[in-house]
């Protein structure tokens, strides 16, 4: 598994990397601050909507596994998708984090973060990430069935240029949550993290089902 999703692990792995090294050298405030202000109306409009596919996007994906392809590999994406969104959950009510907003209202008064109209601006429960979380489970998962030995695409060039692919939107879904001030870098590097920590112990407990009869049904 590791191997054929090389790329897409890769690249994640400088991010993960690059991301902390910053959050490591850059005091938190000015680590937002640097990353969220740089706001344009066509970047407001873009982000404003792309970060609300991870509200939906991945259920519809999950469903339509689920249906046009085989049984199992719609079950290991909605429980890969389910189980990073309840580690998430169970994280922010364990932590309680204050966001963006409420935070810089205290630790630094005299800043205004930059804000998009029409989003609600949330006020706690910040770490980790669950849209990131979302972004990089899907990202992970489609990596996987993607590069799959039975996916139908067997290209090695065009499962590459997927996986580079999928690891771009789901970068800029994570930086979406950033730029729109919902969240701070931390938060996004979190998500990040248990996105695809939660997709890859998925992966190891379904890929034992993977020649089982109910695993390889088709409803169509």
């Amino acid at each position: 598994m590791i191997r054929r999703n090389s790329i897409f692990l890769t690249l994640s792995l400088i991010l993960i990397v690059v991301l902390g090294l910053a959050l490591l050298c850059v005091p938190k405030g000015d680590l937002h601050l640097f990353l969220c202000n740089r706001h344009t109306h066509a970047r407001d409009i873009f982000y404003r909507y792309y970060t609300q596919v991870a509200e939906w996007f991945p259920y519809i994906v999950c469903i339509a596994l689920l249906l046009f392809r085989r049984v199992g590999d719609g079950v290991f994406a909605t429980a890969c998708m389910l189980g990073s969104a309840l580690t998430t959950q169970l994280c922010k009510h364990l932590v309680n984090a204050p966001r963006p907003t409420t935070w810089f209202a205290t630790h630094m008064p005299d800043v205004t973060l930059p804000t998009v109209d029409g989003v609600h601006m949330n006020e706690w429960f910040s770490f980790p990430s669950g849209h990131t979380t979302s972004f990089f489970a899907l990202a992970f998962v489609l990596c996987i069935l993607v590069t799959s030995e039975k996916s139908p695409i067997t290209n090695h060039k065009s499962q590459i240029a997927l996986q580079i692919i999928l690891v771009f939107f789901a970068t800029l879904g994570a930086y979406s949550r950033i730029y729109l001030s919902q969240h701070f870098a931390l938060d996004v590097f979190a998500g990040i993290v248990v996105g695809i920590g939660i997709t890859m112990l998925f992966y190891v407990l379904f890929r034992h089902f993977d020649d089982k009869k109910w695993y390889n049904y088709h409803f169509f």
